[in-house]
């Protein structure tokens, strides 16, 4: 028995596929836990899963939400999501977490400000920590996704800790992307970016109660006219993004947020647009695999691991450029013949060869 208490048996694939299947949280949990693990043999392990429940994932509505600082994503969330599991909906949250470069550990532990929906049965709600992933998407969000589907959720929402390229990460894994605001504090649609608003299929001002509601009423007119100046992503696409207010406290806007969603998925299914995102988005996945796992097996090569650390030594100190130990490495790793060395620097390239 270890100081933590008692080690849980290994769970063989068989009975990791049937506890997903059955909706067992405790089970769907160990199986992202093992997605997300970069042990080989519980890669190895999680992915057979993952193959054998294939078949029953896709049905799900795969929600991106982000939103300014301050804007009441995780408020919001839980406030939607309890209405969802009122209408008979099953529901899981995978919340992108921030990951401490301290401990390396999640910071804001969206379980803890989502408790209510977190302690549902109905419920599924996994902080998962972004590692320093690009945009702080969690490198293994796309195969939590599809295994929440095919434990029965069919609202799948996917919360961006909302820094800066995570958007645009997030955008790519779901159907629907909801980019939420903020009215107030002078500027009216502060800190929303134009990429964002091209990226958003539905925008929302929220906390639109109190005082706040007349100017979360301004701060929606406001964004219609500038998603006028948007141009839309695809010419073709007929979809405009509405824009609307919600609150998370008396509830007001949030059954008219969950129906523009809906009518998003009806557009998107009807012009056959649903069908294809999906296909693209999944070649996408596996060429981001591919890059991760190219990546890995780089740094694990015991030629790169001989030359590295001269290699960034002669980097940091100023005596080889970035570029050309890239290139050493690089060659290290294809068995090549080194075009570069940890030497003195070589002479500046002419405006011919540069």
């Amino acid at each position: 028995m270890s100081a933590g208490g008692p080690r849980r048996a290994r769970l063989s694939a068989d009975q990791l596929v049937a506890g997903v299947e059955a909706g067992d949280r405790a089970v769907l949990a160990r199986t992202i836990t093992l997605l997300e693990s970069g042990r080989a043999d519980h890669q190895a392990l999680g992915q057979e899963v993952l193959t054998r429940l294939l078949p029953r994932t896709g049905a799900a509505h795969r929600i991106g939400l982000t939103g300014v600082p301050g804007a009441g994503k995780s408020t919001l969330i839980e406030a939607l999501g309890s209405r969802l599991l009122g209408a008979g909906r099953r529901v899981a949250v995978l919340a992108i977490d921030p990951t401490s470069v301290v401990t390396g550990g999640s910071i804001l532990g969206d379980k803890t400000r989502m408790g209510r929906l977190a302690s549902d049965e109905r419920a599924f709600v996994r902080p998962s920590p972004s590692a320093g992933t690009l945009g702080g998407v969690a490198a293994r969000t796309r195969e939590a996704l599809l295994v929440c589907e095919a434990a029965g959720y069919d609202v799948v929402i996917v919360e961006t800790v909302g820094t800066g390229q995570s958007e645009v990460a997030v955008a790519d894994l779901v159907d629907t992307f909801v980019v939420l605001a903020l009215a107030g504090a002078g500027d009216e649609l502060q800190g929303i970016k134009r990429g964002v608003l091209e990226l958003g299929d539905v925008l929302c001002i929220t906390k639109a109660d109190g005082d706040n509601a007349r100017s979360a009423q301004v701060a929606a007119r406001q964004l219609e006219q500038a998603l006028r100046l948007v141009h839309a992503r695809d010419p073709a696409d007929s979809w405009r993004p509405p824009v609307l207010t919600a609150s998370s406290v008396t509830g007001d806007g949030l059954d008219a947020l969950w129906e523009r969603i809906g009518d998003h998925r009806a557009h998107r299914q009807a012009s056959g647009a649903w069908d294809l995102r999906r296909r693209d988005q999944q070649v996408r996945w596996m060429w981001s695999r591919i890059d991760e796992g190219l990546g890995q097996a780089l740094r694990r090569a015991p030629a790169v691991q001989a030359l590295l650390p001269q290699t960034e030594a002669a980097v940091r100190e100023g005596r080889l450029p970035p570029g050309a130990a890239a290139r050493a490495v690089l060659d290290a790793f294809l068995g090549a013949a080194p075009t570069a060395t940890a030497g003195p620097p070589a002479a500046a390239p002419s405006e011919e060869t540069s």
